[in-house]
């Protein structure tokens, strides 16, 4: 972790509620797929939040695991280590645009500090989630593992219609345009009707 004192108040409560989201299930996973994808030279953490955090702090790991995803050109050119925090924070920043440009979305995209300085460890195994959920998904031959690690994304479907069956449903009226066909009142009562007052004399 960083060079922080203990937190108090809102900001602990804030904290809290964030290492709560962690899930160390996941995390086992996780440590898996990374391990077959990279290759047991990427070693094994401490298990743990902060075993986690300091296995993948320095940003190798995770720029070793984005180019396993590719098979020709790789996305990060230069990995290697350094005990210097601008360095370490650099090659996260990487990763991060590297698995941008493999398809994971901004909102699923932790930040760098999320990780260098554990703020969200949360956000960071959802990050590698949604990467390896679209490894799965992609089906390029460059995923290894267990494919039930993670679940496949949805896929376009895309439909092809003939001029013809174009025509056809432009003749349909549906319900909402205005047709009234086959709907009646008959047997209804009608709203509003007037209170009956009974005179019992």
């Amino acid at each position: 972790m960083a060079n922080k004192g203990p937190s108090y108040g809102l900001s602990r409560e804030v904290q809290s509620k964030i290492d709560k989201k962690y899930d160390p299930e996941l995390e086992e996973r996780l440590v898996h797929w990374i391990i077959a994808q990279c290759g047991g030279s990427v070693g094994k953490p401490q298990p743990g939040k902060q075993g986690f955090q300091q296995w993948l702090k320095d940003g190798c790991i995770l720029c070793e695991l984005i180019n396993s995803l590719y098979k020709d050109s790789k996305p990060v050119k230069k990995i290697q280590s350094s005990p210097m925090a601008f360095k370490q924070m650099e090659q996260i920043s990487q990763f991060l645009g590297a698995a941008e440009r493999y398809g994971v979305t901004k909102s699923d995209m932790f930040q760098t500090v999320d990780l260098w300085e554990g703020k969200d460890l949360a956000a960071v195994q959802m990050t590698l989630l949604s990467l390896g959920s679209l490894a799965v998904t992609t089906d390029d031959g460059c995923y290894c593992g267990d494919p039930s690690w993670f679940h496949k994304k949805s896929q376009e479907n895309k439909r092809e219609f003939t001029e013809e069956q174009l025509k056809e449903g432009q003749n349909v009226i549906g319900l909402q345009m205005g047709t009234n066909k086959g709907a009646s009142q008959a047997g209804t009562t009608g709203y509003g009707r007037p209170r009956q007052i009974l005179n019992n004399k």
